[in-house]
């Protein structure tokens, strides 16, 4: 898992670096505020930022400000020993956590994995298939990045065509699932919202697959009609 390091002081910044390395964390650093948001702009699978508050040119709060422009990564701001003030900055601005100097071993440590378990367990959540997100603690649906309006019952059937990936469903089991089986309705709703879920989905609704003459099968590997 990817951390980049950002602090001004080089002893500082190359004892946090080994106390990380030796927990098994990959560590890039930056020494000022905007090598960190180069770096942030480059790397695109950063898990964690540690961020110090007083950088030269760009301080911590204007780098965690265009940070959270664009992503939520986890960010632990490092702030003075009593610096009340900027540890509600920090909070105010989107950082997760902050660690006050000085500190020890045990407690940077603690407050990394902390964020890092939690993570991973949202990261758990996370369904991916093809160009489809969904995000089951949030219950956000994107395609290709794009954050897509699916309404309760469309969310449903999504979930429940994913779940069961690559398994035929017949349109009796659909119904049972997702709308319930006190359901009194036609039974070709099912029809209409696979069709209004297809477009939503843009060219990932292709991952639907109509299976004729029984029902509907989800596989973001193919995408040609049965």
């Amino acid at each position: 898992m990817k951390i980049l390091l950002v602090e001004d002081d080089k002893r500082l910044r190359k004892l946090i670096h080994d106390i990380l390395k030796k927990e098994g964390y990959q560590v890039i650093e930056a020494g000022d505020g905007s090598e960190a948001l180069k770096l942030f702009y480059e790397e695109r699978d950063l898990e964690l930022i540690l961020l110090d508050i007083m950088l030269p040119l760009f301080n911590g709060i204007e780098v965690l400000t265009q940070i959270r422009k664009y992503s939520e990564v986890p960010v632990i701001m490092l702030t003075a020993l009593g610096s009340e003030q900027d540890e509600v900055k920090g909070l105010n601005t989107g950082a997760n956590d902050y660690i006050s100097k000085p500190f020890s071993y045990e407690v940077l440590v603690a407050r990394v994995n902390a964020i890092m378990r939690k993570k991973i367990k949202e990261n758990e959540r996370v369904i991916t298939e093809g160009n489809i997100q969904v995000n089951q603690l949030t219950y956000e649906v994107k395609v290709s990045e794009d954050v897509i309006d699916l309404n309760r019952k469309e969310y449903q059937l999504l979930i429940f065509l994913i779940m069961n990936k690559r398994s035929v469903l017949m349109r009796n089991q659909i119904l049972d699932h997702v709308w319930g089986f006190d359901y009194n309705g036609d039974v070709r709703t099912i029809d209409t919202h696979i069709k209004t879920l297809r477009t939503k989905l843009k060219d990932s609704g292709q991952y639907i697959h109509t299976i004729r003459g029984v029902g509907y099968m989800f596989d973001s590997r193919a995408t040609q009609e049965r």
